[in-house]
């Protein structure tokens, strides 16, 4: 068994078939964690500073760790985790970029906001399931991630 059962995985991933790929990639990595999602930009920053839908108390608990996707419709990924990072109650939230651009543009500017890590998601499946076997060990295995606030 890998994770925590009460470590929170937000992904914030628009393509249905990355997410659903993702999940499985958990799944075969024993992962344990609960996972919410958010579909695009805009709905993650709803969520993380707990306005519209996500605004009844306990709606949207704080994950320990949000996997982001960059290209996102609406508000994208960039802009995403500057909210974060600029953000004093979110800011200690390690945030994954996970993203098919490998633009080197994409990295320093990722990296220069705050990301913990970049990961480029491999073409084939095999090479993601092992992406995120590795993303998972680490983060959610070695890694002391900050208490989540509530």
């Amino acid at each position: 068994m890998v994770g925590n059962d009460s470590q929170l995985i937000l992904i914030v991933e628009d393509n249905d078939d990355d997410y659903i790929a993702t999940m499985r990639a958990f799944k075969r990595a024993n992962l344990v964690n609960p996972v919410h999602r958010c579909t695009n930009g805009d709905q993650a920053l709803d969520y993380l500073f707990r306005r519209g839908e996500f605004s009844a108390p306990g709606k949207a608990p704080r994950p320990n760790i949000i996997l982001l996707d960059l290209n996102l419709p609406g508000t994208d990924g960039r802009s995403v985790l500057d909210s974060i990072k600029s953000a004093p109650d979110l800011q200690k939230i390690p945030v994954v970029v996970l993203t098919t651009s490998h633009s080197e543009q994409d990295i320093e500017q990722c990296y220069t906001a705050g990301a913990n890590s970049y990961v480029q998601k491999p073409v084939d499946f095999e090479g993601f399931v092992k992406a995120i076997g590795q993303l998972s060990e680490y983060w959610l295995e070695v890694a002391i991630l900050p208490k989540s606030s509530k």
